[in-house]
């Protein structure tokens, strides 16, 4: 008997895991710049301050302040490859982190991704 609660538990982690990949792939096509963040994140305040810079209005999902925010964390590593954050879509594309999109900006390569 319990094989069989283990199948359950198993089976609706299952569907929680396919709704949380649901919402990150709702999530990043609604919008035109998404950053999965956490509010303390030194690397995540690096990437909204880039944004803020090139006035680009961007949604922000702050996992630290949400429930299923360790759901939404361990699954955008399934969809991008890692788990660190932040985690910057722009047009539905991971371009990385803090990091990255401070490397785009500093290059001129950030600019022309977000036109059009």
């Amino acid at each position: 008997m319990g094989s069989q609660s283990t199948k359950i538990v198993s089976a609706s982690k299952m569907a929680s895991s396919q709704d949380v990949q649901q919402f990150i792939k709702q999530a990043i096509s609604q919008d035109k710049v998404v950053v999965f963040s956490k509010s303390y994140c030194p690397y995540c305040d690096m990437a909204k301050e880039v944004f803020r810079k090139v006035k680009q209005p961007i949604k922000v999902y702050e996992l630290d302040e949400r429930d299923d925010g360790a759901a939404i964390q361990e699954n955008l590593a399934t969809v991008t490859g890692f788990r660190t954050v932040p985690q910057v879509f722009i047009n539905g594309n991971c371009v990385g982190g803090g990091s990255d999109v401070k490397a785009l900006h500093a290059s001129g390569k950030l600019e022309p991704m977000l036109i059009g």
